[in-house]
């Protein structure tokens, strides 16, 4: 049977390494649905390619804009907007598999869409459990749906654990994320001040899109991905642990509780863990360059020291405080990040103005009782951030 997709996400980069996934198999997808949230022109552009049933974007302007061009050409793809088109699209009963790719909280809802309509989750989005991590989890159990981790570190995780989440607790004494440390990872610290958003957006390994460039670089990535696997994997935070790994062959392990170690190794291609999600439990051809071991480098590891990498320090805290408080710290760095993009504070200011909110902005009791206590959370932490961010500019 063809498997119909709902690309949530389409014109990023991990949307578009999804698509040429799928592109090698044209008897086994369909892409049915596409979304972007900005990039409108990129989207049609892809409709013309794949000629999808729907696509939707963020503004009714923006839907105008897209029917015109698309109905001028010909292309019969109906066009949709706003948040509530997204959910219905990640629902839509048509629909076998969601690539949930969209960067930031704004992917909360429809992934929670996906998950409570039992569909085939290819979760990109690690926001969806940072912020909502206990009622994400809670709508994937009842709505009976697939979560198939898509991040390289914890899909690498998924590959080395048997396919009956039962036995999990049995077998992991803890597992680690490796990471590449990023951009600067031999530079000292203290000349951080003056890096621009191009040098933080310059990956060594990864090719990925700014925010989460400018999160590897400083190791919020890894920080935001930390929590992620506590509810991927159902771990205590103590159970997940993070090292270097600067040539990202090996993209994580499983330590077992017999002292074994289960790797999982490839070339740095998100179109692998993507080819995974969309064919699990069978193997398909991702299009990624294999590993050649004759002419791999040394591999080697780092310890990831949380004075280097505050951002680390700060997820294991918020893991252990309130519940809400990784809520808090995810806004504070969306809104940090997109100031720092924008050159209207300094790299530094990303870590000093997380750790402001996340101390300021301690979650009360109820914040964490629903989902829209969460979002409602999310809005005062983001406020506060853009107070901090005006507050740096003076």
């Amino acid at each position: 049977m063809i498997q119909r997709v709902c690309i949530l996400g389409a014109t990023g980069s991990v949307g578009l390494s999804t698509l040429e996934v799928i592109a090698l198999h044209p008897e086994r997808f369909e892409v049915f649905a596409l979304t972007a949230q900005q990039r409108v022109d990129e989207l049609i552009a892809l409709c013309r390619r794949w000629r999808p049933r729907f696509a939707a974007v963020a503004t009714a302007a923006q839907a105008r804009e897209m029917r015109a061009v698309l109905q001028a050409e010909g292309v019969r793809t109906e066009v949709l907007h706003g948040t509530q088109a997204l959910c219905d699209l990640a629902a839509h009963p048509e629909v076998h598999s969601v690539m949930a790719a969209i960067v930031g909280a704004a992917g909360l809802a429809p992934c929670i869409a996906a998950a409570r309509a039992g569909k085939r989750l290819m979760l990109a989005n690690k926001e969806a459990l940072v912020v909502g991590g206990r009622w994400f989890m809670q709508a994937v159990h009842q709505g009976g749906a697939t979560l198939l981790p898509i991040d390289s570190e914890h899909s690498a995780i998924f590959q080395c654990l048997p396919d009956d989440r039962r036995q999990w607790p049995e077998r992991i004494d803890h597992i680690v994320l490796t990471a590449s440390g990023g951009p600067f990872r031999a530079r000292d610290p203290r000349s951080l001040d003056d890096v621009t958003p191009d040098e933080a957006c310059a990956h060594p390994n990864w090719v990925m899109g700014r925010k989460i460039s400018v999160d590897s670089a400083t190791m919020m990535n890894k920080a935001l991905e930390v929590i992620e696997a506590r509810w991927l994997f159902d771990l205590a935070p103590e159970r997940v642990r993070v090292v270097l790994h600067p040539q990202s062959i090996i993209h994580s392990m499983v330590v077992c509780r017999d002292g074994s170690v289960l790797a999982q190794l490839g070339t740095p291609d998100m179109k692998v863990p993507i080819s995974v999600g969309l064919a699990h439990p069978a193997r398909l051809e991702s299009g990624a360059s294999r590993l050649d071991f004759l002419a791999l480098q040394a591999l080697t590891f780092e310890a990831a020291d949380h004075g280097r990498y505050p951002a680390l320090g700060l997820a294991y805290a918020a893991l252990h405080a309130a519940e809400g408080s990784t809520t808090v710290l995810n806004a504070a760095n969306e809104v940090a990040v997109a100031a720092f993009l924008e050159r209207r504070i300094r790299f530094t200011d990303i870590h000093r103005i997380n750790a402001a909110i996340v101390e300021a902005l301690e979650p009360r009791s109820g914040d964490a009782d629903s989902l829209d206590a969460l979002l409602a959370l999310d809005a005062r932490a983001r406020a506060a951030a853009l107070a901090a961010v005006e507050r740096s500019r003076r």
